[in-house]
């Protein structure tokens, strides 16, 4: 079995483009205590919409899915699950909402990820929650006609538990030698958990709650207000197509994660940039004088067709009613066009269908 020493990451030199993500999310950081100042309780409304795409978007990526309405309701505690993906989406809400609320307080220990895979699977009929895979597994795709390639062999069942112990072990040493960047370490640790595969079921989602769970923990709290796991399933091309690159080679350690720590640092950079945007349309909510100012702002920065849960999340001032009275209102004065109707109704801006 390899080894896993991050360490020796310190000893690494990294092309311009990892630095300039570093550099740049760094300095979000050192902004965010402001942004999160300035509207609390408005912000609680970013919390709310982030946690039900994060649930949603994550649990998609496996091909988990129910109703919009359903999904609110099993994120809101208003409802129980009626099926097999609703169970498995209530279990990932509630694992979610505990590393929200107490990241400072999950160490990034071997115990604790198995806890935390317990819970993901609570509501389900599998008996292998909070347990290490016991079978083989392989992460595979399925062509066009059918045939099934495997992309990569994880490590076997007897070599799983010392794996995870060692990546956790090794992480916190690099991370309480600080010899290590946290936006090098996190990317990394993520990797290699992806590579070990530790269990029968739900390493993809369990590899997306770690990440938030490790970035918390270095004080990076952007995915509390912006999914996270929405942008990596926004890109879910060029998120296994990273994966790849990075884990050629892994079990010889000959492998690089440049491909990977790139495309992570990326998500992480986009919603931060988004997170300033809907700080500011928070902010100037305070200053704009009606409803209708706040959303007018808002589709003009659009491009392309939006619905109104569209403009919702984008105005987390507002709610359902004035925007859809300000949405109506653009319509009439010609600065919006109407697409569908009904459920289906979008809008696009006027102007760039002339």
């Amino acid at each position: 079995m390899r080894s896993f020493d991050y360490i020796y990451l310190a000893d690494r030199t990294w092309d311009n483009e990892i630095l300039s993500y570093i550099s740049k999310i760094h300095e979000y950081k050192g902004k965010q205590e402001l942004y999160l100042r300035k509207k609390p309780v408005e912000l609680k409304r970013l919390v709310e919409i982030a946690k039900i795409q994060s649930t949603e978007a994550s649990n998609r990526i496996e091909g988990i899915i129910t109703t919009n309405n359903r999904l609110k309701q099993l994120v809101a505690d208003k409802t129980t699950p009626k099926n097999r993906d609703e169970e498995e989406i209530l279990g990932y809400r509630n694992v979610l909402n505990l590393v929200h609320e107490n990241y400072d307080m999950i160490p990034v220990r071997s115990n604790y990820i198995l806890q935390m895979h317990r819970d993901l699977l609570k509501y389900t009929s599998y008996s292998y929650g909070g347990r290490f895979k016991t079978t083989p597994n392989e992460i595979d795709m399925v062509l066009e006609n059918g045939e099934k390639v495997v992309l990569f062999k994880p490590l076997e069942p007897y070599e799983t538990p010392d794996a995870i112990n060692m990546i956790c072990e090794s992480y916190q040493a690099a991370l309480d030698k600080e010899v290590v960047d946290e936006l090098i370490l996190i990317p990394c640790f993520i990797l290699d958990f992806l590579c070990v595969h530790p269990f029968n079921d739900g390493n993809g989602r369990m590899s997306r709650l770690l990440t938030l769970l490790l970035l918390y923990r270095c004080g990076y709290l952007v995915g509390q207000y912006i999914s996270i796991e929405k942008a990596i399933a926004d890109t879910k091309e060029a998120y296994y197509d990273a994966l790849q690159k990075a884990d050629q080679g892994w079990h010889d350690e000959k492998n690089d994660p440049k491909p990977f720590i790139k495309y992570m640092l990326g998500v992480v950079l986009a919603c931060y940039r988004e997170f300033e945007d809907r700080v500011k349309i928070v902010h100037d909510a305070g200053t704009k004088s009606t409803s209708y100012d706040i959303v007018k702002a808002n589709v003009e920065e659009r491009i392309g067709k939006f619905s109104k849960q569209d403009v919702l999340i984008g105005c987390p001032s507002l709610g359902s009613s004035s925007v859809e009275s300000a949405l109506k209102k653009l319509v009439e004065n010609g600065t919006l066009i109407r697409v569908g109707a009904g459920r289906n109704t979008q809008y696009a801006r006027a102007d760039l269908l002339e």
